[in-house]
């Protein structure tokens, strides 16, 4: 069946080179690499339509991320393009690249300043300075990485004996504790406060989510035991190593006390203050952040600014109790408005989740 319908416009190859501003000569490359299957006319000459030209957008957006093409071609094989997810993904990108350059060059004018007044710049000057020349080199890392965890998946059918090794419990870093558990053809994932979702299987030890773009690999010790695993999600991969059974039990406990005495987090509501004061300025402290939330946070940087703008200044906050998921909630007002904000923390007090949403 032909890919094009009667009313596509068709574009020769160098009429398609030149809207693009490319040359026809990557277009042969692109096809040489076999990511790119124009029509051929009786004559031989090529033609691309609508099909072909999203599939350049996706060519060129992945090597704008650093790829090759023998990469592209690999992580391309055997997937039409989905334009909507391409469109997120690059949305996010410039976004990111946005809030990026604005942040270096406060940081640039700032020190320039420092500069012309006569002062040195002092050592934390320059490790800033590096820092953000160093965030900006990775930044289209995570981009690339966000791409491939986003891309569809084929469920295969896993080894029954590979379900059992994989059911456990895991800790992070941050002391988050995940609970893995079998369920027929599959296995099923937990996080505290969470309600459990579904992972099926792409490979052996590879599994994927359906409910949000993430995925999870386990990693095997030298007498093939599973020991750990690694959550792919956000452009972020994270580590967590199997714990004692019964650990995540009596985190869950001690989620359901601090839910019934209604204790927050300590230092919580300084902490929210902080939070609202640095989003203010347009630089939220990523560092004290999961690496999940940190990639959410920078991408909606941008929105929360305008919304805060638009709010004024804060007034009163007033502690309303712990979400089932563990969240601080507080209500928030402020001189224009009231907002609902939740926050939560691990163990070792990083920041593993916020919010923000109209008060009900």
């Amino acid at each position: 069946m032909d890919r094009h319908s009667p009313k596509d416009t068709l574009l020769t190859a160098a009429e398609c080179a030149s809207r693009i501003g490319i040359s026809v000569k990557a277009l042969r490359v692109y096809e040489a690499q076999g990511l790119l299957a124009p029509l051929r006319t009786e004559k031989n000459w090529r033609l691309y339509g609508a099909e072909d030209i999203a599939r350049l957008n996706e060519i060129m957006f992945l090597k704008q991320l650093g790829l090759s093409l023998s990469e592209i071609a690999k992580l391309l094989s055997g997937q039409t393009t989905d334009v909507s997810r391409l469109l997120e993904m690059q949305e996010t990108l410039q976004n990111n690249r946005l809030e990026q350059a604005e942040r270096s060059l406060r940081l640039i004018c700032s020190l320039r300043a420092k500069c012309g007044s006569g002062d040195r710049l002092s050592m934390d000057d320059l490790l800033d300075l590096a820092k953000e020349v160093q965030m900006s080199e990775t930044a289209d890392e995570f981009a690339w990485k966000r791409y491939v965890q986003a891309r569809p998946r084929t469920k295969k059918e896993p080894d029954s004996g590979e379900l059992e090794d994989c059911a456990g419990e895991y800790r992070f870093d941050d002391g988050s504790v995940l609970r893995i558990t079998t369920a027929r053809d599959r296995l099923r994932v937990q996080l505290l406060g969470q309600p459990a979702c579904d992972l099926f299987c792409e490979e052996a030890d590879h599994y994927f989510l359906k409910v949000t773009p993430a995925q999870i690999v386990f990693s095997r010790n030298k007498a093939g035991d599973i020991d750990g695993l690694v959550l792919h999600q956000g452009g972020y991969e994270t580590k967590a190593l199997r714990c004692e059974t019964g650990a995540y039990d009596k985190a869950e406990r001690e989620l359901d006390e601090r839910i019934k005495a209604k204790t927050p987090f300590p230092g919580s509501e300084q902490l929210l203050r902080k939070v609202i004061e640095d989003h203010r300025k347009g630089q939220p402290d990523y560092d004290s952040m999961s690496p999940v939330l940190r990639s959410l946070a920078q991408e909606q940087i941008p929105t929360v600014m305008r919304e805060l703008e638009r709010l004024g200044a804060v007034g009163s906050i007033e502690f309303r109790g712990i979400g089932v998921d563990g969240f601080d909630i507080y209500i928030v007002d402020f001189e224009n408005g009231r907002l609902e904000w939740g926050l939560a923390q691990a163990k070792d007090g990083t920041l593993t989740g916020l919010y923000l949403r109209p008060t009900p």
